[in-house]
């Protein structure tokens, strides 16, 4: 029996608007595209995808298996990101930086990764520990 490839350690954390773009290949995609395999996500950010396609009606039966397929790991929102989206909330709010999008720069803070969004207003935070790359 051949091994099972090994999960690639993620080297970046996808904001739902990234994912967004990528599934509904909107400008930007081609920029998640190739990092998809390994990138992570917060659980609070997989809810966002969840809830938006639902939304649009899409049917979002099988979206997390078929995600994972791909190297695609969610992370659950622990006490950690918890107190890191808090404390971000001073610093980001006059950019309109949702829970989500918190919840998402914490995770990226924790695993010492970029976040890609293709939300432009991220561009312009400032927090030690933490790198954005905007897709658009």
């Amino acid at each position: 029996m051949p091994d099972e490839p090994k999960a690639q350690a993620p080297r970046v954390v996808l904001d739902a608007s990234a994912l967004l773009a990528y599934l509904q290949r909107e400008r930007g995609y081609l920029l998640v595209d190739p990092v998809l395999a390994v990138a992570a996500m917060s659980a609070v950010n997989l809810s966002e995808i969840l809830q938006k396609s639902a939304a649009a009606g899409v049917s979002t039966a099988g979206l997390e298996a078929d995600l994972q397929a791909v190297g695609l790991r969610f992370y659950p929102f622990d006490t950690e990101d918890a107190a890191c989206a808090a404390a971000l909330w001073t610093s980001t709010r006059k950019l309109g930086l949702s829970l989500g999008d918190r919840a998402c720069l914490a995770l990226a803070k924790r695993l010492h990764l970029p976040a890609y969004t293709a939300d432009r207003a991220w561009a312009a935070v400032q927090a030690p520990g933490i790198v954005v790359r905007t897709i658009r």
